[in-house]
């Protein structure tokens, strides 16, 4: 089972810079809602903002983890 998941952490990587992408654009659209122009939308930004974030955790975390499997193959 271990070496099952760190197949797939690992064949499938991009996942996570992918989901750290999408973070990215999620958290720059949220942060247009901040604009005095777009008050009305505030809310959804702070949604935005909070999804954003934890999309950008998610993608960091499984880097991290990419990597920690790495070094110990080496």
């Amino acid at each position: 089972m271990k070496e099952t998941l760190s197949v797939i952490v690992k064949d499938y990587g991009w996942i996570h810079g992918g989901i750290g992408v999408l973070g990215n654009l999620t958290f720059f659209i949220g942060s247009i809602f901040f604009l005095p122009r777009f008050e009305a939308h505030l809310t959804l930004g702070v949604w935005l903002f909070i999804a954003g974030s934890l999309l950008m955790m998610v993608g960091a975390a499984g880097d991290l983890v990419v990597k920690i499997l790495d070094s110990k193959d080496q």
